[in-house]
């Protein structure tokens, strides 16, 4: 192609789809945003249907990662990463809470020389964002918000009573109801509430219909699917290196390049943005060399210092609490109940002849699927990951809350336990199909650290652009992430005990650590139970972060050190990971940085508030 923009942008994520936007505001400036993917599918649209698009390489990268210290209980040995692999990337994938993080989170990132990252300095770009909507069950501080923003932010409707009881049953141990986006964060005792959603009237609100789709009829933004990057190109002149252009391979498998007259800006997340800066030359000489890549900037900390969240689940049988899998799949049409998994037949033209009680169970499925479509109600407008609380364990940290505790509203199917999560359901459950009985209630309570001071990495092993990179993420090699995490896990269970009407009763533990530590129904578990509970079945909860953190691969103005022209907006910038779920902060990311650039190269945009 050898075609000549401004600006090119790689990867149309949570942040990328943003900078692309936003740029692409000013008619002058030529704009080409190139993404692997292709457009989401109608899936990505409902919320409640957001585990069919983990393990599709059409849509998820599928990268997998060494856990390290957990994971022994996982299916295989190896933690997923689902990333989005679409327009919108991670934002299309994710079960879409939207939390900004705490704002000493973002305080720490100035202290530690991040200039321009504190919170009173990133709280315009989040509002810039933000359309975010009121609801009665939140007392929003609503000078934090945004309004008039791109991307939806709302509470589920109708509000599940489950998810009412979690926050009920928090505010019984301390944790009380409040605004966690807002002035209610900063509550050393902590906050509970129902999740604030990156959706809008019931329907996903990734970055993709946010910012994209309303950009597409732009003629100086140029959108190229199917764009498998393979290397920035760098030119070196003495000892100055300016990126001057992307290669790629198309669809159609052809090599092609478009060359960027003013700046190259990396937006393929934590995994994808070191793996493209190592591919290109720039990375750690000896790591390079060893993978046979030619070094031309010897940045060592490209690639180190992952940071991710894990939760441990703890499961409930709560019927007539929790919602029913025979209840969700109706709510996502008759689609979701078609043979070989549900009773209506595989082939639509053969509904003709359906029985009058399968006709029936057909009609309401056409039913609940329609009001969700025309009215933005009922259980398929939720991920089912629907309250959340934080607060401070006392063991650190004292910046911010250290501690998350989200809530399931469901069980899930032993096929998904085992094919979405790697949770083998008949270790992890006496009688699998009995206590997941699509026709009973089940919940999750999810116990989640959120400032794990253990640190993995990703490291290249082979100059070829399909190959993936290592991912070691490294869980629980700091001590303090262990002692941190049985805290963590002993709150989620008094939460549980206050559960209004009595408590929620004994959370499964699996048969095999049960003998391994003597314990029985009705006894607290021991420490060293809850220690082997989160070793065995720990999950990633989707956060790398800190890859090309600032100040170590990125300035300030998330300019590569030692590359003139090359940009790195994405969650891989982050100095540490936020206090919480982080697609709000990365969506802030790609406003900040759009501006940034802006400031810089004298763009135009529509509206700047920094």
């Amino acid at each position: 192609m050898d075609e000549k923009f401004d600006y090119v942008i790689v990867g149309a994520g949570s942040a990328g789809a943003v900078v692309a936007a936003r740029l692409s505001e000013d008619p002058n400036v030529r704009v080409c945003l190139l993404e692997a993917g292709g457009a989401p599918p109608a899936a990505e649209m409902m919320p409640a249907a957001v585990a069919s698009l983990q393990n599709d390489p059409a849509t998820d990268w599928m990268y997998n990662g060494d856990p390290g210290g957990v994971g022994k209980g996982i299916i295989g040995g190896m933690m997923m990463l689902p990333r989005g692999k679409m327009l919108g990337g991670s934002s299309g994938l994710n079960y879409m809470a939207y939390v900004r993080g705490h704002p000493g989170d973002f305080d720490s990132w100035a202290a530690r020389g991040a200039r321009g990252w504190s919170y009173q300095e990133v709280l315009p770009y989040f509002r810039k964002a933000e359309g975010f909507v009121d609801s009665p069950e939140i007392v929003a501080d609503h000078d934090v918000h945004g309004h008039d923003g791109p991307v939806g932010v709302s509470v589920r409707q109708p509000v599940l009573r489950a998810s009412t009881q979690f926050v009920e049953a928090a505010g019984a141990v301390g944790l009380h109801p409040g605004d966690y986006n807002g002035r209610d964060r900063l509550n050393p005792a902590g906050v509970a509430s129902l999740f604030q959603t990156t959706t809008k009237d019931g329907r996903r609100s990734s970055t993709f219909h946010a910012y994209l789709e309303p950009a597409m009829d732009r003629e100086n933004l140029s959108i190229i699917t199917g764009a498998l990057v393979e290397q920035i190109v760098l030119e070196a002149d003495g000892d100055a290196v300016r990126a001057t252009g992307v290669r790629f391979r198309n669809d159609q498998g052809t090599l092609e390049t478009v060359l960027a007259g003013t700046e190259v800006v990396l937006c393929a997340g934590t995994i994808g943005s070191p793996h493209l800066l190592m591919l290109s030359g720039v990375g750690a000489r000896d790591e390079l060399t060893a993978a046979g890549v030619e070094c031309l900037v010897d940045l060592p900390d490209v690639g180190r210092h992952l940071k991710d969240h894990l939760h441990a689940p703890l499961m409930f049988a709560a019927d007539g609490i929790g919602e029913t899998m025979t209840d969700i799949a109706l709510s996502l049409g008759p689609d979701a109940l078609r043979a070989p998994a549900g009773p209506l037949p595989a082939d639509p033209a053969d509904d003709s002849d359906l029985p009058e009680p399968l006709a029936a169970v057909k009609a309401e499925a056409e039913r609940r699927l329609a009001e969700w479509f025309t009215t933005g109600r009922g259980l398929a407008s939720s991920s089912l990951y629907d309250a959340v609380a934080f607060y401070s364990t006392g063991l650190g940290d004292e910046h911010t809350h250290d501690a998350q505790i989200a809530f399931l509203a469901t069980g899930y199917t032993p096929d998904i336990w085992e094919g979405v999560f790697r949770l083998p359901p008949a270790e992890f459950f006496d009688d699998a199909n009995s206590f997941l009985d699509p026709n009973q209630g089940q919940v999750v309570v999810l116990a989640n650290p959120v400032q794990p001071h253990s640190e993995g990495s990703v490291t290249l092993v082979s100059a070829d652009p399909a190959v993936h990179p290592r991912v070691d993420f490294n869980y629980f090699d700091d001590p303090h992430d262990v002692q941190v995490m049985i805290a963590v896990l002993r709150k989620a269970l008094d939460i549980a005990k206050a559960w209004p009407g009595g408590g929620l009763g004994e959370p499964v533990i699996p048969p095999h650590l049960a003998q391994a530590h003597g314990h029985v129904a009705d006894a607290d578990p021991s420490d060293a139970l809850l220690e082997d509970f989160a070793r065995h079945y720990a999950l990633t909860v989707y956060h790398a972060t800190s890859t090309c953190r600032i100040g170590d691969v990125v300035d300030s103005n998330l300019r590569v050190l030692g590359v003139d022209g090359l940009r790195v907006a994405d969650a891989s910038v982050m100095p540490n990971v936020v206090s919480g779920n982080t697609n709000a902060a990365a969506i802030m990311i790609g406003e900040k940085a759009a501006e940034q650039i802006a400031r810089d190269n004298d763009v135009k945009l529509r509206e700047v508030v920094g």
